[in-house]
C-alpha cells in the first residue's frame, strides 16, 4: 500500500499522515513514514526523539554528489539521471516504536523549477519506494505532486488531499487534483479535517461534489495540547484516531 497526503498548508494533513501510519502499524504491517514536505513536521508528530537532529537527504551534499556524480549547487555541470538508490532506506531510516522515518527536505528551486542533482536523487529514491518496497508507505507531501513523476503516478494506491471548511482550502484542493491527474494518477481521495458540525461536513461535501470523500475528521483540541505535552496522538486523541482507522479500512 502506497499512499500519499497532501493539502494546502495548516488543513492537517501531517496529522493525518501520523495516525495512518500507527493504525497501518498496529494492524500489524511493517511501516515506512516519508516526509515530502520542505516544512518538515512528520518526526515531531510521531514524537520521534530529537527531531531537529534527523538531517534531510536534501542536505547530505557528500551523499547525493557519490550518487549523482555532482555537488549541489554545482549547476550546469553534469551528472547521472537514474542514480543507484536500492541500498539508501536502511542506511538513512530512523526508527522509533516500530515506525521508520526517511526525511526528504526541500530543493532550492528557481521560478522553473530544478532539474539538479538533489532533485534526481530525491525523485528517484521516491520511485524506489513507491515501485520496489514491500513496506506501507506514507508520504506526507506539500500541496502538489513535487516529489512524484509519471513513472510512480500508477503505482500510487491512494492519493489523499486534506481538506478544511474553507474556500481556500477546497481551490487548492482542485489545484491539486489537476495536477495529480496530469500526471497519470487516478485514484485521488479527499479527506475533511477539523470539522465542527454537520454545517461544515454538509459545507466540504457541496463544494467537493465530485471528490471521493473517504471520511470526516472532526475539530480536536487535544490536537494541539499532545503537541504541547510532547504526547501520543493516537493515545491522547482517541476519538480522532478510530476516525483515521475507519479510513484505512476504506482505503483497503
Amino acid at each position: 500500500m502506497k499512499i500519499a497526503v497532501t493539502g494546502k498548508g495548516g488543513v492537517g494533513k501531517t496529522t493525518l499522515s501520523a495516525l495512518l501510519l500507527r493504525a497501518y502499524h498496529d494492524s500489524g504491517y511493517k511501516v515506512l513514514a516519508v516526509d515530502a514536505d520542505p516544512d518538515a513536521n512528520l518526526a515531531s508528530t510521531l514524537r520521534f526523539p530529537e527531531p531537529g537532529s534527523i538531517t534531510p537527504i536534501a542536505q547530505m551534499d557528500e551523499l547525493i554528489e557519490e550518487r549523482t556524480g555532482a555537488r549541489p549547487g554545482s549547476y550546469g555541470s553534469m551528472f547521472k539521471m537514474n542514480p543507484t538508490v536500492a541500498d539508501l532506506p536502511e542506511k538513512l531510516w530512523v526508527e522509533h516504536y516500530g515506525i521508520r522515518l526517511m526525511v526528504m527536505g526541500g530543493v532550492k528551486k528557481g521560478g522553473g523549477g530544478c532539474v539538479c542533482p538533489e532533485s534526481i536523487l530525491l525523485k528517484t529514491l521516491i520511485q524506489h519506494l513507491i515501485l520496489h518496497r514491500k513496506e506501507v508507505v506514507v508520504m506526507d507531501m506539500e500541496a502538489g505532486v513535487e516529489h512524484l513523476g509519471r513513472a510512480t503516478a500508477k503505482a500510487v494506491n491512494a492519493f489523499i488531499t486534506v481538506v478544511e471548511p474553507g474556500k481556500r482550502s477546497i481551490e487548492t484542493a482542485f489545484r491539486i487534483r489537476k495536477l495529480a491527474q496530469e500526471i497519470g494518477i487516478t485514484r485521488i481521495y479527499a479527506v475533511g479535517n477539523k470539522v465542527r458540525n454537520e454545517e461544515e461536513k454538509a459545507f466540504i461535501q457541496k463544494y467537493l461534489l465530485d471528490f471521493q470523500i473517504i471520511g470526516n475528521l472532526p475539530y480536536e483540541e487535544k490536537v494541539i495540547e499532545a503537541d504541547q505535552k510532547d504526547l501520543f496522538l493516537w493515545e491522547y486523541c482517541k476519538g480522532l484516531y478510530s476516525e483515521v482507522k475507519k479510513i484505512r479500512e476504506r482505503i483497503l
